[in-house]
């Protein structure tokens, strides 16, 4: 369909329509996934041995150094700049630190996609399996989608895409369309694409802009990071 090709287009950063320009020093090829953007930020993203998985990659890291945090956001407003989106929405809870600054700066509505019993006025999905253990269920605020309406979801991370598969779901559901998922963060041997068109939405893009592969940044074993005393004490969520 002619607008699949421009959404398409628009994605590449092959769209005629005019944006403005990168941050001085850089250029937009600077922003691909694991290019030299995406390296500088990972290497103030440390992990930690946390709910008993090694590696739990803190966003925390990147949102201390405004500079980093700053290129998060930039990257992913000049992604989605030239596309046809109707709202953003973010999953709970860290897509409610990314996607706000993104949505301000595309002066687009955002919706939060939150977990049950946290929002009223919502309607609710089905129930779906948390990336690290047990059940939940997603809620989205009444009237936030409508017919026809193009959807961008943004999250921190996706590993095995149960929280994505859900969201997605729930948007369709209501009649509209996902034009992309994004996440700062993908751990791509779990496949969370896999899963999506497991689920039927092969027709869903993940976009990313790191791997698990430019992740090195060991929290426990780097000196600037203070960690005496650290303990994993994570909790299901």
């Amino acid at each position: 369909r002619p607008e699949d090709h421009r959404m398409a287009a628009a994605l590449d950063g092959t769209s005629s329509s005019t944006s403005s320009s990168p941050t001085p020093g850089t250029s937009r090829a600077e922003y691909e996934p694991d290019g030299p953007i995406a390296r500088r930020i990972a290497g103030v993203t440390p992990y930690f041995p946390f709910k008993k998985i090694d590696k739990f990659y803190d966003i925390g890291g990147f949102l201390r150094d405004p500079e980093a945090f700053a290129l998060v956001v930039e990257v992913l407003v000049e992604r989605y700049r030239n596309v046809e989106i109707d709202a953003i929405f973010g999953l709970d809870a860290r897509g409610f630190v990314l996607g706000p600054p993104v949505a301000l700066a595309l002066r687009k509505p955002f919706y939060m996609l939150r977990k049950r019993g946290k929002m009223p006025n919502a309607v609710h999905g089905a129930a779906y399996s948390k990336e690290y253990a047990g059940t939940d269920a997603l809620g989205i605020p009444r009237g936030a989608v409508r017919p026809g309406d193009k959807a961008l979801i943004v999250d921190d991370l996706v590993a095995t895409g149960g929280t994505l598969t859900a969201a997605v779901d729930l948007v369709k559901r209501l009649g509209g369309t996902v034009v992309e998922c994004a996440c700062v963060v993908e751990i791509t041997v779990l496949d969370a694409r896999a899963k999506f068109a497991h689920a039927g939405h092969a027709d869903v893009p993940i976009w990313a802009l790191m791997s698990e592969s430019i992740l090195t940044l060991d929290g426990l074993a780097d000196p600037a990071i203070p960690t005496e005393g650290y303990v994993d004490d994570g909790e299901a969520h």
